[in-house]
């Protein structure tokens, strides 16, 4: 199976060295490799062309519109291969990454494959981060941030797919600048095509290094996850509306009290309990339990004020 890789940037001159000399050095040897770049202000789109002179199957795309979900379906309808294999530059691969790719795709016989995301060592701020996107507490039960599970799953990290499938599913939905990976996943799923995890499919994912940029990310997830369920209503779970819950719980809080404020701040104080139980769990130092603290909550409200705003515009459009 020939495959292509894809893999959509912007200003990665710092990592696109790294990404390129993986897809150069990992087999198979004979692959296309394509990346898409969001008209990148730094060196990326030089280095990439360094590169090009001396490996002829690596081409460079422009993303005019400079978003994810244009870029991957810009590579995918050029694709030569059989097999779309997609990549991110803020990620690091174990060096038989497609190899295992190629092999879960032959073993299960699913449409798509993919392996968990597990987090790479950074700083103090990045490993708090990557502990409280990685269980339960953090981001609810979805597979792919649990690397032991093995099995057929609803979506996958970045993900691999038969070309094929494009036919039937059509491409990734432009409107979406984030989630566009979920919701072709669960679109693909309602569709009757399989989605396979095999945690032989190793990578390793830096989150992001402030709080802040970690808030607008979940943000970001929270506000397009509305259209995502609108779309493919059989996607709904609680882990999708219980930090809207506790958001508007927040915002309620004052006129909560003024009702009884003995029963108003129990919720509350349930919280904070369960935040420094799970942020303990993790077994760190107490400044990092902290951080693991703050970082939970930071995902808990910006998803759940995000998700609320998407779900404000969903019911304005319809008026």
């Amino acid at each position: 199976m020939k495959i292509t890789v894809v893999c959509p940037v912007y200003n990665e001159a710092k990592h696109i060295r790294t990404v390129l000399d993986f897809c150069i050095n990992a087999n198979p040897v004979e692959k296309e490799v394509i990346f898409i770049d969001g008209d990148s202000t730094d060196q990326t789109c030089e280095i990439i062309k360094e590169y090009i002179c001396l490996h002829p199957n690596i081409r460079l795309l422009r993303n005019e519109k400079r978003i994810v979900p244009f870029a991957l379906n810009k590579a995918i309808k050029q694709a030569q291969g059989d097999i779309i294999v997609r990549l991110d530059a803020h990620t690091e691969y174990a060096p038989d990454y497609f190899d295992k790719v190629v092999e879960t795709f032959t073993t299960t016989n699913a449409d798509i494959v993919g392996g968990p995301m597990r987090i790479a060592k950074g700083n103090a701020v990045q490993d708090a981060i990557g502990y409280a996107t990685s269980n339960f507490f953090g981001v609810g039960n979805s597979s792919f941030h649990f690397e032991d599970f093995e099995g057929f799953t609803d979506s996958v990290y970045l993900g691999a797919w038969r070309k094929s499938i494009f036919q039937k599913t059509g491409l990734f939905d432009e409107l979406l600048k984030r989630n566009q990976d979920d919701e072709f996943h669960y679109r693909a799923k309602s569709l009757g095509f399989t989605i396979y995890q095999s945690p032989a499919i190793k990578s390793f994912y830096y989150p992001r290094n402030t709080f802040g940029k970690l808030f607008k990310q979940y943000f970001q997830y929270g506000l397009y996850k509305p259209i995502v369920l609108k779309k493919i209503s059989s996607a709904i779970s609680v882990r999708h509306l219980v930090p809207s819950m506790f958001v508007l719980y927040l915002i309620g809080l004052p006129l909560f009290a003024a009702v009884n404020v003995t029963y108003a701040f129990i919720p509350l104080f349930m919280y904070a309990g369960a935040n420094i139980f799970f942020a303990s769990m993790s077994k760190k130092n107490p400044l990092q339990v902290l951080r693991i603290a703050f970082a939970y909550f930071i995902i808990h409200i910006s998803y759940g004020s995000g998700f609320l705003l998407g779900l404000e515009k969903i019911i304005a459009s319809k008026k």
